[in-house]
């Protein structure tokens, strides 16, 4: 802050360093903080698939055909990509 506020009104704090000090105390409260052991977790499993240790299966285009044949009723035949593009 430049400290240019006298010409403002100021809300309910006296200062507006203090305002806004207290503005990020609470937000941390706002956010979703994942633990870190989950964090790890993901980072783990991140390096057993790029070391090899874990077999990795693509995902082809025949396994989507077959996915559709069971599920497509569910849906209503929205175009995934269609989706993406928009």
């Amino acid at each position: 802050m430049t400290g240019n506020y006298g010409d403002y009104a100021l809300m309910w704090y006296d200062d507006p360093y203090e305002e806004c000090y207290e503005w990020f105390w609470s937000s941390l409260n706002i956010d979703d903080t994942l633990p870190k052991s989950f964090l790890e977790h993901l980072y783990q499993m991140v390096d057993d698939v790029e070391s090899g240790k874990v077999k990795t299966y693509p995902f082809t285009q025949d396994m989507l055909d077959e996915l559709n044949d069971l599920v497509g009723d569910m849906i209503d035949n929205v175009d995934l990509n269609e989706k993406l593009d928009e």
